[in-house]
């Protein structure tokens, strides 16, 4: 682990990979050290906001004390209907050795969990699926992806929130609204939910 200094108000917490990075978040979000406004995942980071009257060096302390957890998700489940007829679903077969039904059948058993957000908003990351679905991102991006649409890339698998360029591998489609500003809060997806994938009729 290494903390460094982000700006004026927050730090950079460096972590060896994903589940090291959600270990401590766990731990974080469930008690916060003080002086901490608020916790953003990613990869293989957090970075602590800070209050302006905390202590760093505190912070500091406490993130290097702290007992990393069970990612266990703190944000309940969120189940997304999906209709498996995403155009490189034949392609993710190929690259994994199933056939698109046993691809189906993975994606739809696994435990996944927002691991952390970004990209465009209301767009999380999903953590945890099968690892016979890490899959490498497309060679050649797509200009446009639909809203709604269901990717894998790595170990992780997505949802695209709106229509936007993107190199996924494209395996389904939901009809979920993910990013709603009229909602509390608009994302649907946050760090620490679960998401189950339902197989939907085309």
């Amino acid at each position: 682990m290494r903390i460094l200094p982000s700006g004026d108000a927050a730090l950079l917490v460096e972590l060896p990979g994903p589940p090291e990075t959600m270990a401590l978040y766990a731990a974080l979000a469930e008690r916060p050290p003080p002086g901490v406004a608020d916790i953003v995942p990613a990869a293989r980071t957090l970075t602590l906001l800070l209050d302006p009257a905390a202590n760093p060096a505190a912070v500091a302390h406490a993130v290097r004390t702290a007992r990393p957890g069970a990612a266990a998700g703190t944000g309940g489940t969120v189940e997304i209907p999906v209709t498996y007829d995403g155009p490189d679903l034949p392609e993710v077969a190929r690259l994994t050795g199933l056939t698109p039904r046993e691809v189906v059948a993975a994606h739809t058993a696994a435990s996944w969990r927002v691991a952390f957000t970004g990209f465009a908003p209301g767009f999380g990351y999903l953590d945890g699926g099968d690892p016979r679905l890490d899959v490498p991102r497309r060679a050649t991006p797509r200009v446009r992806v639909p809203a709604g649409a269901v990717g894998l890339a790595g170990r992780y698998s997505g949802v695209y929130p709106a229509e936007s360029p993107g190199g996924w591998q494209l395996i389904g489609s939901a009809r979920v609204p993910l990013w709603d500003l009229d909602r509390d809060p608009p994302a649907l997806l946050r760090p620490g939910v679960h998401v189950r994938f339902v197989e939907a009729a085309p």
